[in-house]
């Protein structure tokens, strides 16, 4: 299913979430549990496709209606299909650019926003490629890489916005389910995928979840890679440059 997850947040207590998805039938059990636990009239659905710039502004729009503005934003919608990796590119990496930079027009502080944190769903294919989803890692190199430009962006130019990406590794999901097909012309490499799993197991949806909350709330973190295994998770190290002279410190 495509997700994406806008969040409103005041003083780091969960105060209004707006869910946005493409899947109506996906959305409906997350949206009941947070209306039992917080109230009906502290969260909302949207339908949207993080492909249409068109929808995404109509649906932070009416967020901003709703709650008086944007805090959080989670960028989650992905998919795994190698028999469409213009798809692939267009909502993994695409759609978290197109989010961020609507999102930015009500976040940013030099244009009268509150400022934030945006946290993006990359992957651990997003720190080291994986040989039987080449667009699927490419897509999620992109993730990481345009968030630790942001940041540094962001920081430069006094945005007020943090940006920080979460990388899982294996998660049941439904990315997981069907693996030869999504694989296409990779699919003779299906055996390769699944000792990789093996070998690394699975993370739990919690994990990936306690991962991002702590991406969101820890006001030090900005351009930061969070890897996160069954055996720990891991800040990954990056080289930065000399923005004066260009040059790997």
């Amino acid at each position: 299913s495509l997700k994406f997850s806008l969040y409103g947040t005041c003083l780091h207590f969960l105060l209004t979430v707006a869910l946005l998805d493409i899947n109506e039938a996906a959305a409906e059990r997350p949206l009941q549990a947070l209306e039992q636990q917080f109230g009906a009239e502290k969260t909302i659905f949207l339908k949207c496709d993080v492909e249409s710039e068109e929808q995404i502004r109509a649906a932070f729009k009416k967020t901003v209606e709703t709650f008086g503005g944007i805090d959080i934003l989670c960028n989650n919608a992905g998919i795994l299909n190698e028999t469409s990796w213009e798809k692939t590119i267009s909502i993994n990496l695409m759609g978290v650019i197109r989010g961020t930079y609507v999102a930015l027009e009500q976040m940013n502080r030099l244009s009268g926003g509150r400022g934030g944190v945006i946290v993006n769903t990359a992957s651990m294919a997003g720190i080291g490629p994986f040989l039987s989803c080449p667009s699927y890692t490419a897509s999620k190199f992109g993730v990481v890489g345009f968030t630790r430009a942001m940041a540094a962006a962001s920081e430069a130019s006094g945005y007020g916005v943090r940006f920080n990406a979460v990388c899982p590794g294996f998660v049941q999901t439904d990315l997981m389910t069907n693996i030869p097909v999504r694989l296409g012309q990779f699919s003779n490499l299906t055996a390769a995928a699944h000792q990789l799993v093996d070998v690394m197991g699975m993370v739990a949806v919690s994990d990936v979840a306690a991962a991002a909350l702590e991406l969101l709330t820890d006001n030090t973190k900005n351009g930061e890679a969070l890897l996160v295994l069954q055996s720990g998770n891991m800040y990954m190290q990056f080289p930065s440059f000399n923005p004066t002279q260009n040059k790997p410190l």
